[in-house]
C-alpha cells in the first residue's frame, strides 16, 4: 500500500503536485542566522567594550559585561581628552557629512531630471561616464584629487574634504531612473502651458515626485561620507579640521599611550550613533526610493 507523501503539497502551474522540502527551508534559516550572527556579534563586542574600563577590558570576557558599567564615566572622559577633540571631531564629521549630502543631493536631482527628460546631443555619452564613475572604485580618485588640491592651495582646508563629497555618480544614475519612471511628461508640459519656467518646474513639480528617492541619495551619500577615511586622512594635516574617523585612527596607532583603549572604544562607538539614528529617521522613505522605478 503507497504512503502519503510527507511535508505539505504544492500546485505547481500547469504541472503535477511537489512536495516542498522543510530541510530546504532550515538551511536558508541557518545561513541567514550565521549572517546576522556574523554582523551583530562585532556590534555587540563593541557595545559591551565600551562599557568597561581600561583594567576590566583585557582582563574580562570579551563578549559580556565586567562587574561594573563604566559607559558614562567614559563618555565623560572621552569629551575632556585633549581639551575636547573628540567633540570637534564629531562636529566635523557633522559637517562633512551632512553639508556635502544635502548639496550632492540636490545636484544629483538636478543631473538626473536633465538627463531623463531633456534630449540634447551628448546625452548618452554623459550617462555612460556616470555609469563609468560608479563602477570605478572611489579609492582610485584620492591621489589626482591631491594633486589637484595641491595645486589650487585647498590641501588641509575644509573645502579639501567636502568638495569631492558633494558629487555622486550613484546619486546621478538613481535620480534618473526614478525620473523617467516617475514623473510623467504631461505633468511637465501642462507646467509649461500654464506660463512655469522650467526652473521652477523643477522646483515645484520635479522635486516633490523625487522625494523618495532623494532620501534615498541623501542616506547613502551621508553613510559613504560619515565612514570615508582615505580622503581626509590624506588632504587633513590639522587635527582640528579631520572627521572622527580620522582621529580614532590616530589614538589607536598611539598603541594607547596618549588614550586608553577603552575610550577609543567608546569613541567608536559613539561615532556610530549618527549613522543608526539617519537611517531610523528614514527608512520608511529610504525603502520606498530604494524600490521605486526598478519595475522599469
Amino acid at each position: 500500500m503507497n504512503k502519503a507523501p510527507r511535508g505539505p503539497v504544492k500546485q505547481a502551474p500547469g504541472g503535477p503536485a511537489r512536495i516542498t522540502r522543510p530541510a530546504g527551508r532550515i538551511g536558508v534559516l541557518a545561513v541567514l542566522l550565521l549572517a546576522a550572527l556574523y554582523s551583530l556579534l562585532p556590534v555587540w563586542w563593541l557595545i559591551v567594550s565600551a562599557t568597561k574600563d581600561s583594567s576590566d577590558l583585557f582582563s574580562s570576557n570579551g563578549f559580556w559585561f565586567a562587574g561594573r558599567i563604566e559607559i558614562v564615566q567614559n563618555i565623560s572622559t572621552l569629551l575632556g581628552v585633549q581639551d575636547g577633540i573628540y567633540g570637534r571631531w564629531l562636529l566635523n564629521s557633522l559637517l562633512y557629512a551632512v553639508g556635502g549630502a544635502l548639496v550632492a543631493t540636490l545636484l544629483s536631482a538636478m543631473a538626473g531630471y536633465v538627463l531623463a527628460k531633456y534630449t540634447f546631443r551628448g546625452r548618452e555619452a554623459v550617462f555612460n561616464t556616470v555609469l563609468g564613475a560608479i563602477l570605478l572604485p572611489a579609492p582610485l580618485f584620492a591621489l589626482p584629487l591631491y594633486l589637484l588640491f595641491s595645486a589650487t592651495h585647498i590641501v588641509n582646508t575644509f573645502w579639501a574634504v567636502f568638495i569631492p563629497s558633494i558629487v555622486s555618480p550613484f546619486g546621478v544614475y538613481l535620480s534618473r531612473i526614478y525620473a523617467a519612471a516617475a514623473v510623467p511628461d504631461e505633468l511637465l508640459e501642462a507646467g509649461r502651458i500654464d506660463g512655469a519656467g522650467e526652473f521652477r518646474i523643477f522646483r515645484s513639480i520635479a522635486l516633490r515626485v523625487l522625494q523618495p528617492s532623494l532620501v534615498t541619495i541623501f542616506l547613502f551619500q551621508f553613510v559613504t561620507i560619515w565612514t570615508n577615511y582615505l580622503l581626509p586622512s590624506l588632504m587633513l594635516a590639522n587635527d582640528r579640521l579631520q572627521p572622527v574617523t580620522v582621529g580614532l585612527v590616530a589614538w589607536k596607532e598611539q598603541r594607547g599611550q596618549t588614550v586608553p583603549y577603552n575610550l577609543i572604544i567608546t569613541g567608536a562607538l559613539l561615532s556610530v550613533v549618527p549613522i543608526v539614528v539617519m537611517f531610523l529617521l528614514l527608512q520608511r522613505h529610504w525603502k520606498a526610493g530604494l524600490t521605486s522605478g526598478s519595475v522599469k
